[in-house]
């Protein structure tokens, strides 16, 4: 039998614990530029963020937030909820544009208890799927198969969120 690897370099220090811990909020990333491949900086709008998760559940997982910082969903104001479904909306069509998933995980965990990583902002997930992608991996040893490297993921996405205008997320 032909031996077969499994390369996800980049999850390494996350599962190690040895990842670099960034200064300031994740959601608040610096600067003032639209996008950032080394942040992962998709999108950077008027009331949202996009970013591509660097410790992803399945290629393509996003994060969408506002840009305010809050960390529940009952203190966004009606515009800043708008923005946020509609980036939702947006995100999933550049997705289905690119990855071709079979359907999506669109969720929000308000939070610790409740799973919520980064609790003081609130943060959706998205995270694309596709018939047959659940395999023992994730069951037996909790770990994640992901066919693309990050950065090439950033790569085929970046164009289309470039064509989002600031005031429209």
């Amino acid at each position: 039998m032909k031996n077969k690897n499994l390369w996800t370099p980049w999850r390494m220090e996350h599962v190690l614990g040895h990842t670099e811990k960034i200064t300031g909020c994740l959601f608040e990333p610096p600067g003032a530029s639209q996008a950032d491949p080394e942040l992962l900086l998709l999108h950077r709008g008027r009331q949202t963020v996009v970013l591509l998760n660097r410790f992803p559940y399945a290629n393509g997982h996003l994060l969408v937030a506002p840009r305010r910082h809050i960390a529940d969903i009952c203190e966004l104001s009606s515009a800043e909820n708008t923005a946020l479904m509609s980036m939702l909306k947006r995100c999933c069509v550049i997705l289905r544009n690119h990855l071709q998933p079979h359907g999506f995980n669109i969720g929000l965990n308000l939070g610790v208890v409740a799973g919520a990583g980064i609790a003081d902002h609130l943060h959706f997930h998205i995270v694309p799927r596709w018939q047959g992608d659940h395999n023992f991996m994730t069951v037996t040893s909790d770990i994640r198969t992901i066919p693309q490297h990050i950065s090439q993921t950033f790569e085929q996405l970046a164009p289309d969120f470039a064509r989002i205008p600031p005031e429209e997320g």
